[in-house]
């Protein structure tokens, strides 16, 4: 392997098997800390403040998660086929589950905002965004 910064990578075929598998692990992982995340809010949301709120904050968790989840799994499906996912596609997907999540809040805010508890949908729609921050304290543990 070359250090010469203009050379192109190569990288042998246990390399690139290496590299796919940590990239699913990942995204398993993500997923997992954002589902425990948000339950704990939903939890947490109606156990403080009752059923309404527990049902607000799942709103908001599953605004997120679901879009999400679809997401990942569409990047999954990528790394069994042919050709792997490259960036641009990466970059398009996150541009589409963005606009989805902000086209389901809009969604709820003129289906279900005279009774939403705004603040646990909100807590629930930023525990999902904020799982990856478990993922980050896990890897601090000894």
């Amino acid at each position: 392997m070359s250090t010469d910064p203009a050379e192109p990578l190569a990288l042998s075929d246990a390399e690139r098997a290496l590299i796919a598998r940590r990239s699913r692990v990942g995204l398993f992982r993500a997923l997992a800390a954002q589902a425990f995340t948000g339950m704990l809010v939903v939890l947490g949301a109606w156990g403080i403040a009752g059923k309404d709120a527990g049902a607000s904050a799942l709103i908001g968790a599953a605004a997120y998660f679901v879009p999400n989840a679809l997401f990942a799994m569409r990047l999954l499906l990528g790394y069994f086929g042919p050709k792997r996912p490259g960036s641009l596609a990466f970059f398009w997907g996150e541009l589409l589950k963005l606009l989805v999540v902000a086209g389901v809040v809009v969604l709820v805010a003129w289906r279900w905002g005279g009774w939403l508890n705004w603040l646990a949908f909100l807590l629930g729609l930023m525990g999902v965004m904020k799982g990856y921050v478990v993922l980050l304290a896990l890897r601090r543990l000894p």
